[in-house]
Parts: structure tokens; sequence; C-alpha cells
């Protein structure tokens, strides 16, 4: 902990990214594990665009039961104490693979949103998107300009990473003098190569996470526990 702090207090452009742990801190699952399960359906299952086409309905279905959880959920002190840092640091970049809009909520305006947003979406047939926080009376739901199927705003298996999204994670990438990996397994591509990036460039990087992962024995500092109260002693002792 206090190795991260003395790392901390040396920057001057931090990149933070978060994953489905800090999430799970406001009580949203991580599909992963005894989480995994929907109706006996995989989350693999689901979030794929064959899986749409297949039955819209039944996706649509999974992504309201989501929207639910979220809808009720709130920011966790991981989430208050990013926003912190970023209001701390005039350099500042939060990328996140989470699709819930937390950090958003939480205030945080420095974010790339690396997997998409629940909360949005886009037509399969002409330009149209939006951000809908209602619940849908008919499913699937349709494109008011349209009449096409609308489907969620997220990058499903399979598909790209938006392009503005990459671009802006790789500039910042290529520029900060520390990285934070907190609750993100470090398996998922491309963004489990962001600590070997950083590392690459002789910068530190600081792993938060409940268990080992995979760049565990290579970041520089890796503390295990809830990235809420981690994120918190750190701030409080950056702050001294």
């Amino acid at each position: 902990m206090e190795k991260a702090v003395e790392i901390l207090k040396k920057s001057s452009f931090p990149v933070v990214m978060t994953g489905a742990g800090v999430s799970q801190e406001s009580g949203i699952p991580t599909f992963r594990g005894k989480d995994g399960l929907w109706k006996n359906f995989r989350a693999e299952e689901l979030a794929t665009p064959y899986a749409f086409m297949k039955n819209p309905v039944l996706v649509w279905e999974w992504y309201e039961w989501r929207r639910d959880i979220i809808r009720k959920a709130s920011p966790n002190p991981a989430h208050l104490a990013i926003k912190e840092m970023e209001e701390i640091f005039e350099n500042f970049l939060l990328i996140t693979q989470n699709v819930d809009g937390l950090h958003s909520k939480a205030g945080s305006k420095k974010v790339v949103e690396f997997h998409g947003n629940i909360w949005k979406e886009r037509c399969l047939r002409c330009e149209f998107e939006r951000f809908f926080y209602e619940k849908h009376e008919k499913l699937p739901p349709l494109c008011p300009s349209c009449g096409g199927y609308l489907r969620p705003g997220v990058v499903w298996f399979g598909e790209a990473i938006p392009e503005d999204a990459l671009r802006i994670s790789y500039s910042a990438l290529s520029e900060c003098d520390v990285f934070i990996s907190a609750g993100t397994s470090a398996v998922v591509q491309p963004a489990a190569s962001f600590v070997h990036i950083v590392l690459s460039r002789g910068k530190p990087v600081i792993e938060i996470n409940l268990d080992k992962t995979p760049v565990s024995h290579l970041v520089t500092v890796s503390i295990n526990g809830k990235a809420g109260e981690i994120f918190t002693q750190i701030l409080e002792n950056f702050k001294r």
C-alpha cells in the first residue's frame, strides 16, 4: 500500500482501468463462476450477434434483467475515489470494461467505456442511436426512425472495440506515468495487454484485485482486497 501511495505522489498522469470486480462491489453480477448463469444460459451464449439474430427477445430479456439490477445499484467507494482522482490530476483517464454507467453516475467525466454502455441502444438497420433508461414495454424494441430492431449499445463477444475507445486508450497508455488496474481478471483482450504496454515503457503498474491474476507476478505493486477499501486508503494516504 505504501509503495502504491509513493508511486501516485510522483505521478502527473495516472490511467485507471476498472473491470467487473469494481461493479460487483455495487451488487452487480460478474457473470463469472457461480454468478455466470441466467436461466441456465451463460453470458457467452447471449452476448453475441448470433444469439441476437437467433432470438432477439431472449437476449433483450437478459439485458432487461441486467438493467433492473443496475437501475437499483449505486456507485461504491471505488467509483467515488476514482472520481476524486480525476479532480486531483489534470491529466487523467479512466478506461472501464464495465457497461453499467456507474462511473458516470459517480461523476467521472474522463471515461472511456471500452465495452459500450448498457443504457445505449442502436439500430441494426439505420444510424439511429439513443440512451434509454426506462423499461421496454415490448421486446425487442423497434427503431423509432426506421422500424428496425434496436440492440444494446455494448460490445458483444466476437465484435471489435470501437475505434475511438481504442485510439483514446492507446494514446493515454503511451503517455501515462502510472497504470492502475482494478477488479479485472487480466484475461480479456485487448484490455489484458494494457499492463504489458505500460510495463514495456518502464512505467509502474499497480494492480488491485480480490485474487491473484495472470499478471500479478509482473506488476510493480499487487494489492489483494476490495477495490473500494483500497482506493479509499490510497487516496487518504495520498492527501496527507
